[in-house]
């Protein structure tokens, strides 16, 4: 079976930094400010969760709280006894332009009971939680990162992805079309070279990818190039390499479906993530 996560942590890294474990009790607001996404763990206790003023989700049992991109919430606890929380900023490589970060929704709940294969990584880290070990932050961070990667792996395996490329790779076959342009974005994939890739007809394919993933093959293909292109240019690659590696014929070609995805020459791109 192929890996349908590979490439995306390959290219799209995902780090966590772990801010608080312990108890909160009362009334705690997250402002929602700054790039990072949040990720929560409640040990213990029960928690409403506000969104805007009104009260979202109210949580009974042990459960992840996810919050790929920065959004306002407050957490309401008794006063007295509280909730033991572990909670780590989650910060996407690439910013809002992550596909992970962008194919996840605003907010997901997960009983930590139905996370399949997780109790391992989540007994250790709860133990390192609420411990003074030497290294613990650095152990920490680590945990939550293969704790996120279960998580994305929970939401593909339930269907809980309802669009966009999470669903696509949710799609038993039109996962191996969206992991043949991840593996290989330089090559130039046909409609009917993918639609054989995910054993559908043209036709069916072009209109389940379109339906699922919520755009035609040709535009995923491109905002995949781009979105490579992107963090190549970050790590100071000249365009001429680049564009062999996501699949662009000239210079011109690439700055073209490179305007066409962010408005701007990858030149200006990169001027503006530099200031």
């Amino acid at each position: 079976m192929t890996d349908r996560l590979a490439a995306l942590l390959e290219h799209f890294s995902v780090s966590a930094h772990v801010f608080h474990t312990g108890a909160l009790c009362g009334v705690n607001e997250l402002d929602g400010n700054g790039t990072t996404g949040q990720l929560h763990l409640i040990q213990r206790g029960k928690v409403e969760v506000h969104h805007g003023g009104i009260m979202a989700l109210q949580v009974t049992r042990p459960s992840l709280l996810l919050y790929p991109r920065p959004m306002a919430h407050r957490f309401v606890t008794d006063s007295e006894h509280g909730a033991d929380f572990a909670c780590a900023h989650l910060s996407f490589g690439g910013g809002a332009a992550n596909p992970i970060c962008a194919a996840l929704p605003p907010v997901s709940c997960l009983p930590l009971d139905e996370l399949e294969g997780a109790d391992g990584v989540l007994s250790l880290l709860f133990d390192e939680a609420f411990k003074q070990n030497c290294g613990r932050q650095a152990v920490l961070d680590r945990l939550f990162e293969v704790l996120l990667i279960q998580v994305l792996r929970h939401l593909m395996e339930q269907g809980q992805t309802q669009a966009g490329m999470l669903a696509g790779l949710s799609h038993p076959r039109l996962r191996n079309a969206l992991v043949a342009m991840h593996d290989n974005p330089e090559r130039e994939w046909s409609l009917d070279a993918l639609a054989a890739r995910a054993g559908m007809s043209r036709s069916v394919f072009a209109n389940v990818f379109r339906d699922s993933v919520g755009c035609t093959p040709g535009v995923y293909l491109q905002r995949w190039r781009i979105g490579l292109a992107q963090q190549s240019l970050l790590k100071g690659q000249p365009l001429k390499l680049i564009l062999q590696e996501v699949g662009y014929s000239s210079e011109a070609a690439l700055s073209r479906a490179f305007k066409a995805q962010t408005g701007m020459s990858p030149r200006q791109w990169r001027l503006g993530q530099c200031e």
